[in-house]
């Protein structure tokens, strides 16, 4: 549940303790050559919200973006439809020093892009109470997991947490969490980053990031350049469609994502104002929100032969009829009025560069020092509102016609309306 709001009106009680069953905080870059450069690709689409102008800028602004303009991180988590692009410089010889990006012209922005340490910023993401401490409250997790129109006997699983002067107690358990490291790069000022306040253009529809590079600056190793191929490109969208309302059996399905090595799914919604109701495709329990993140091959490879994850092959699966029926009830009725939330994510490639290479000869390795490297990953995400029917809106928006697409644009503005008005 780490960066996720289990309801967008939850009180606070719920957020504070929700959180302390989170998963870990980002850990310390890891060691490496003098210079190194992250570069993180993410491609999401919000199923049955097509681009909506001004509205939807306005929504990134409600969800911490700024319009159409955007910092790092982008591409770690999010929110709306669109190509999204980090990149992350460590140069241990100069420190938080700008320095730039000769970019590719199937980019579309522009010739370089600024790379610019970023702003100190305060550590806390912004819970309520005290630091170490909980509000009082109680909060009551239900664990679901697997495809499938009917629960599965043995669940849900259950686990109540109480805040109470000072103290936690809690009963009964929910499945032990499946964790990968956490390998995110939380830039400090002694990094330079992109997007940034100099520029945080958003990448646009089609743009691709193939084609060769140079990183350039003060310090900088000139033989900082390399060219990446269609492996560290953008991922398509998940054309992603649901059919069922929220009291039924849900059936997600989508189209084949090029590249995808695994798929994922995770759902959650507030069955009253003290209740989550948790959701996951995998096999066994433990699977959640800890998913949803860049994994490496070897985590996917194990994970996959675990049933945890839905094998590239996959186009469907299906939520268990009634978990999340408390989800379409309105908000005054202890329901989220439509607001349950399903997550999906293709696991893309990773690729990793290294100036000068490792060598074959393993003499000559025992002296190899690296000038530098880059690492790339790629994953597609997207989202939808538990309980709404999508089956047949999801299409290819190039190819949409001019009263299809209208439809679309009209019924994505009235939902984001709704979900404003729970702000």
């Amino acid at each position: 549940m780490r960066r996720l709001r289990p309801s967008l009106r939850a009180s606070a009680p719920v957020i504070a303790i929700a959180a302390a069953i989170s998963i870990p905080a980002s850990s310390a870059p890891p060691s490496g050559p003098e210079t190194q450069v992250w570069i993180d690709v993410s491609t999401h689409n919000m199923a049955g919200m097509p681009d909506m102008g001004g509205l939807g800028r306005f929504a990134m602004g409600m969800m911490g973006g700024k319009g159409a303009e955007l910092t790092y991180p982008s591409a770690r988590y999010a929110a709306m439809t669109g190509q999204y692009l980090d990149i992350a410089l460590h140069n241990s010889l100069k420190p938080g020093v700008e320095a730039a990006d000769a970019i590719p012209p199937g980019l579309k922005l522009g010739k370089s892009l600024p790379l610019v340490p970023p702003t100190p910023q305060s550590t806390a993401r912004g819970e309520p109470g005290a630091p170490g401490q909980l509000p009082e409250g109680q909060i009551t997790v239900l664990e679901y997991w697997g495809c499938g129109a009917a629960v599965r006997p043995g669940q849900p699983k259950q686990l109540t947490v109480q805040s109470k002067g000072g103290s936690i107690t809690a009963s009964g358990g929910i499945s032990a969490g499946k964790f990968a490291p956490d390998r995110d790069i939380d830039a400090t000022p002694a990094f330079a980053v992109w997007p940034n306040r100099k520029h945080g253009k958003r990448v646009p529809d089609g743009a691709s990031l193939a084609g060769p590079h140079q990183i350039s600056g003060d310090g900088v190793p000139a033989s900082l350049k390399f060219e990446l191929g269609r492996n560290a490109d953008f991922m398509p969208k998940i054309a992603l469609s649901t059919r069922g309302q929220a009291s039924d059996a849900i059936t997600v399905e989508w189209q084949p994502v090029d590249r995808a090595k695994a798929y994922f799914l995770t759902a959650f919604a507030m069955q009253d104002k003290s209740t989550i109701v948790l959701w996951s495709s995998a096999e066994t329990g433990g699977a959640g929100q800890g998913l949803m993140q860049y994994l490496t091959g070897s985590y996917i490879d194990r994970w996959l032969k675990e049933k945890v994850l839905l094998a590239p092959s996959a186009t469907s699966c299906t939520i268990p009829k009634g978990i999340f029926a408390a989800a379409g009830n309105a908000p005054g009725e202890g329901g989220m009025g439509g607001m349950g939330m399903l997550g999906m994510i293709a696991y893309g490639p990773e690729t990793n560069l290294v100036w000068p290479p490792k060598p074959t000869d393993p003499k000559e390795a025992l002296e190899w020092d690296p000038e530098w490297n880059v690492r790339v990953r790629t994953k597609s995400t997207a989202s939808a509102m538990l309980g709404m029917d999508l089956s047949g809106v999801q299409v290819d928006q190039d190819s949409d016609s001019g009263d299809r697409k209208q439809e679309q644009e009209s019924k994505g503005k009235k939902l984001l309306k709704g979900i404003l008005r729970n702000f």
